[in-house]
C-alpha cells in the first residue's frame, strides 16, 4: 500500500508531463472505443437488415445454395405448409420464433413491349403480410424505421422492381425514378409515308384497343416442365434496393402470382421457407431443434438448413474487414502509448538517480524500485483508461444526438448516425484492460534498468 501511495505521489512531482503523458492515453482510449463502437453500429445494422429481409434461419431443398439460381423451380419444397406448421407448433421452437413464412425464388424476362424494350429480371414471391412482420424486427434498436411494402393492399398481379429495371423498361415517367434517358425521339411520323385510307384505318385500330396502363409489364418466365410461360404484372412501385447490381435485376411479387407463373396449373411450391427468431443469439439452439425435427418428422426429405451468415457472405466479410481495421488501429494506438509511457518512466528513472540510491542504500531491494515505477505506470494506465472510457462515453452520447446521417451498407436509406459505446461491456473492459496492459510493459524496462543501478554509481550522480 505504501508502495502505491508513493508511486501517486511520485507522478504528482512532475504534474506537467504526467498531464501530457495521460493526454495521449486518453485520446488513444476514446479512438479505439468510438472507432469500436462504430464498428458495432455497422455489425448491428447489417445484421438487422439482413434479418429483416431474410429471416435468421432458412430450411430449403438440398443443394438450392448453390445451384438453385439456375432453376430455382427444379429445387422446389412440395410440402412446404406441413413443415411450417410443424415448426410452429414444436414445443421448443415456438417460443423462439416472431415469423415463419415461404418465399419462391423466380427468373425470367421482363418486358414492356409498348415500348419494345426487356431485361433479365431476378427476385421473388412473397406473402407480403408475414415480410412487414419480418421488416418489424430490431433486436439492436437500430435507428431504422422501415414502412410497410409497396405491395401490401395490392391486387395479386401487383409487382415491386429496382429502379435499374425501370430505367430499361422505361418506366422513369409513371414511376417517378431520377436520372432516367428520354427514349429517342421520331424524326418522321409514323404514318407519314401511307395512303390516307390505309392510314386512317390504322388510326382506328388503336382507338378500338383497350387502354393499357403505363405501367403494365409482362413476364416471361420458364415453367417447371421447361415450357415458357408469361404473366402479366401491374408495376406498384420502382424502388431502390442499396446495391446496384440488384437494383438492376429485382422483381418482387405475391407469392401466389410467382407461384402461378411458375408452377401453373401443378401444384405450387416454395423455395425457402424462412424463420426470424427473437433473437440472434438462439440461432443454435433453433437450428440444433429444426435439424432434429426434419432427421425425424421429415426424415428422406432433401432439406437442410442456413442461417443469415451463411446466405449472405457480404455480413461476414464486412465483419471481418472492420475486426481486421479495428486490430490495426489499436495496434498503431498502443505502439503511441507504449513509446509515451516508456519515455515517462525513462526520464523519472533519470531525474531520480540519486533518490533510487538513497532508497537502495536505505535498505530497499531491486524489486522494490522495480515495483515502484511499474505502479506509476500502472496508475497512470488505470486514470488514463478511466477518464477514456467516460470521454468516449459523452463524445458517442453527443454524436448519436447530433442528427448526423449516413448510408450503412447495403442500405438504401439514410439513417442517423450512432456510435455504440455505452452497453458494450466486452468492448470497454477489453479497451480498458488492453490500455493497462500496455502501460505496465511500457513501465517494466525503464524499472528494470533503474533496479540494476550500483547505489554508489547512484549517489554520485550528477
Amino acid at each position: 500500500m505504501k508502495t502505491i501511495q508513493l508511486a501517486a505521489r511520485n507522478l504528482l512531482r512532475n504534474r506537467r508531463r504526467s498531464l501530457t503523458t495521460l493526454l495521449a492515453m486518453v485520446i488513444g482510449a476514446s479512438s479505439i472505443l468510438l472507432f469500436g463502437g462504430y464498428s458495432r453500429n455497422i455489425t448491428y445494422g447489417l445484421q438487422t437488415g439482413f434479418v429483416q429481409r431474410t429471416g435468421h434461419l432458412q430450411i430449403q431443398h438440398k443443394d438450392f445454395f448453390l445451384y438453385g439460381n439456375g432453376n430455382p423451380s427444379a429445387y422446389g419444397i412440395s410440402s412446404y405448409q406441413r413443415i411450417i406448421d410443424a415448426v410452429k407448433q414444436d414445443a421448443v421452437l415456438a417460443p423462439m420464433l416472431t415469423v415463419v413464412t415461404p418465399t419462391l425464388q423466380v427468373s425470367g424476362i421482363a418486358g414492356n413491349f409498348a415500348a419494345g424494350v426487356s431485361r433479365t429480371v431476378v427476385g421473388g414471391g412473397a406473402i407480403i403480410a408475414d415480410q412487414n412482420k419480418l421488416r418489424l424486427w430490431n433486436d439492436y434498436d437500430f435507428p431504422l424505421h422501415p414502412k410497410p411494402l409497396a405491395l401490401t393492399g395490392t391486387s395479386s398481379d401487383s409487382a415491386v422492381i429496382g429502379t435499374g429495371v425501370a430505367r430499361v423498361l422505361q418506366l422513369c415517367a409513371p414511376l417517378h425514378v431520377a436520372d432516367c434517358p428520354q427514349p429517342p425521339k421520331k424524326t418522321v411520323e409514323e404514318n407519314s409515308n401511307l395512303p390516307s385510307d390505309i392510314a386512317a384505318l390504322t388510326a382506328l385500330e388503336k382507338t378500338d384497343k383497350p387502354a393499357v396502363s403505363d405501367t403494365r409489364i409482362e413476364m416471361l418466365a420458364a415453367s417447371v416442365r421447361g415450357a415458357p410461360n408469361v404473366a402479366g404484372l401491374n408495376v406498384v412501385k420502382a424502388e431502390l434496393q442499396g446495391l446496384k447490381e440488384f437494383d438492376d435485376i429485382y422483381i418482387g411479387m405475391h407469392l401466389a402470382q410467382a407461384q402461378r407463373l411458375i408452377y401453373g396449373s401443378d401444384e405450387p411450391k416454395a423455395t425457402a421457407i424462412v424463420m426470424q427468431l427473437q433473437h440472434t443469439a438462439q440461432i443454435p439452439a433453433a437450428q440444433a431443434r429444426l435439424e432434429h425435427l426434419l432427421a425425424t418428422s421429415f426424415k428422406g426429405e432433401p432439406l437442410e438448413i442456413h442461417d443469415f451468415a451463411t446466405l449472405n457472405p457480404f455480413y461476414g466479410q464486412s465483419i471481418k474487414m472492420f475486426a481486421a481495421i479495428f486490430s490495426f488501429i489499436a495496434l498503431l494506438i498502443g505502439a503511441i502509448v507504449l513509446f509515451t509511457v516508456s519515455n515517462t518512466m525513462s526520464m523519472a528513472v533519470v531525474e531520480r538517480t540519486v533518490e533510487i540510491g538513497t532508497l537502495r542504500a536505505m535498505g530497499l531491494r531491486r524489486g522494490g524500485i522495480r515495483a515502484l515505477f511499474v505502479w506509476e505506470g500502472l496508475l497512470l494506465g488505470v486514470i488514463g483508461a478511466i477518464i477514456g472510457v467516460l470521454v468516449s462515453l459523452a463524445l458517442s452520447s453527443a454524436i448519436n444526438h447530433s442528427g448526423m446521417t449516413w448510408t450503412p451498407p447495403g442500405y438504401a436509406v439514410a439513417v442517423p448516425l450512432t456510435i455504440h459505446v455505452w452497453g458494450e461491456t466486452k468492448l470497454i473492459v477489453g479497451s480498458a484492460l488492453g490500455l493497462m496492459l500496455v502501460a505496465v510493459l511500457s513501465a517494466l524496462w525503464p524499472a528494470n534498468r533503474a533496479a540494476r543501478m550500483v547505489i554508489v554509481d547512484a549517489l554520485r550522480h550528477v
